[in-house]
């Protein structure tokens, strides 16, 4: 698998080496020491699946206290997925990383703590699974609103389905300074 650095400091794009046959196909989705050998010393302690219909959209999610990075795929179908910079300090602070994660090319993003995390479905239906490497912890779990206009991120679905509470996440703007991470090297 090639795991590729991005602008934002953490964020990998992994790209795993898909074997493919009349039979369908094989490759490895994680593999310790190829994550060590890209500066990625990570425990995962939880796995998360969801299943959702085509404009779906869910996030931007994260945790202060108990920050999870996420090794986030889409199995089934395709998403946009959607990681936004939280991180007081950060070079990337308030910027966007997007990219489609589909059952096709297999890519996956590693996620690190200090980004809101989101996606929507763009087929009729996607079966999306993420590593984290901390636990959910509801009272810890805050928000962005979806469509912050200082954000600008250019979700391509009309009419998104949402959750009441990801309606009502605040914009990073209205977020108080203490409820953001602090960026640290």
């Amino acid at each position: 698998m090639k795991i590729s650095k991005t602008e934002f400091p953490g964020l990998m794009i992994v790209e795993p080496y898909v074997h493919g046959d009349s039979r369908g196909y094989f490759f490895e989705s994680y593999r310790s020491e190829t994550f060590e050998n890209a500066g990625l010393h990570l425990t995962f302690v939880q796995d998360n699946q969801s299943k959702s219909k085509h404009g779906v959209l869910r996030g931007l999610h994260y945790q202060l206290k108990h920050g999870q990075g996420k090794l986030v795929r889409c199995t089934l179908g395709e998403v946009y997925d959607v990681a936004l910079d939280i991180r007081l300090g950060s070079p990337t602070f308030g910027k966007t990383f997007a990219m489609k994660l589909n059952d096709i090319d297999h890519h996956a993003i590693y996620i690190p703590p200090g980004f809101a995390h989101g996606f929507c479905v763009l087929s009729d239906e996607a079966i999306f699974q993420y590593k984290c490497t901390e636990k959910y912890n509801p009272e810890d779990e805050y928000g962005i609103r979806w469509n912050d206009e200082s954000v600008g991120i250019n979700w391509p679905v009309e009419s998104p389905v949402l959750s009441k509470r990801d309606q009502l996440f605040p914009l990073l703007a209205e977020q108080e300074k203490s409820l953001l991470p602090k960026f640290i090297t």
